[in-house]
């Protein structure tokens, strides 16, 4: 519970996308760059102001967020 307190969410601050506290990288972001092969090492070179908690926070609140959704297969 502690690394999800590194997420926040703010309507005046990317428009209220779960973002890191403290930037503008949203949740979504992140999960997108590790979607794409980037790996920790390359994120926090790029984005040095964040922290490996900060990236586990984001991994931890998409895989709750998908906890609690109901999702409907893609269309092929």
């Amino acid at each position: 519970m502690e690394l999800l307190k590194r997420i926040t969410a703010d309507p005046a601050i990317l428009a209220g996308k779960p973002a890191i506290k403290g930037t503008r990288l949203s949740v979504q972001f992140i999960v997108g760059l590790l979607a794409k092969g980037a790996t920790h090492e390359e994120i926090l070179a790029e984005y040095p102001y964040i922290e490996e908690d900060d990236i586990r926070a984001c991994l931890l609140f998409a895989s709750r967020l998908l906890e609690d959704s109901t999702l409907i297969p893609l269309a092929a």
